[in-house]
């Protein structure tokens, strides 16, 4: 994928948003073709980090035992210890796991995690993921994991022949939106078996706008 065709898309993206009050996000869909998308080798799941920040700030809660919790404190926007989950609440664990973005765990602690928070994050897709490197040992660097997952996103096909994820906030420069874009792009047409040949097409868009082809010719 060319930059060129990026950075025409968003000049035709921006002059035809109308300016909110606030920074919009800005979506990248990919539309798929020519598979079976219910085949399990076939389905997309993976965790990126990408060359420059969405430009929001992910919030990050740990769920760690006593041989992390001052290093976590340190790090994280909320520590959860094992002496405090057999006290949340069910509406307590939901506000949970709607504020925040990436739940870190201390590996040693994945039986009780489940236990207790399985039922509330699993079907929110919460749950401490190994593929994002969200479970940890006791030894992990929790501070370059946590400036990691600020560039980190999910992509996924779900059950459709459509991969959507934010790539950025309508502030980023031109040049970051496409770094971003191209290395998700990139890194979908290794996971699909033909590659290119998958794509249908490339749409990019705000919150509030309409989407516009990337017509990369």
């Amino acid at each position: 994928m060319k930059k060129e065709a990026i950075f025409s898309s968003l000049k035709e993206l921006r002059e035809k948003s109308k300016k909110r009050k606030f920074p919009q996000s800005l979506d990248l869909i990919i539309n798929l073709k020519q598979f079976d998308i219910k085949k399990t080798e076939n389905k997309v799941d993976i965790f990126l980090v990408l060359p420059n920040s969405i430009g929001k700030k992910l919030k990050i809660c740990g769920l760690v035992d006593k041989e992390m919790v001052t290093q976590a404190k340190e790090v994280f926007d909320k520590v959860i210890t094992k002496e405090q989950f057999p006290t949340l609440k069910k509406q307590e664990l939901k506000r949970i796991a709607e504020e925040y973005d990436f739940f870190v765990a201390q590996s040693t602690l994945m039986v009780e995690i489940a236990r207790y928070f399985g039922k509330i994050f699993g079907p929110r897709r919460k749950m401490p993921n190994p593929k994002s490197g969200c479970v940890v040992a006791t030894t992990a660097n929790l501070k370059s994991l946590y400036e990691k997952l600020q560039k980190t996103i999910r992509l996924t096909t779900k059950n459709e022949l459509s991969i959507k994820c934010m790539i950025g906030k309508e502030t980023l420069s031109d040049e970051e939106i496409a770094d971003n874009m191209i290395a998700v792009y990139e890194n979908i047409i290794k996971m699909l078996p033909n590659e290119k040949g998958n794509i249908d097409k490339i749409l990019l868009k705000f919150t509030m706008s309409n989407a516009i082809e990337v017509k990369d010719e």
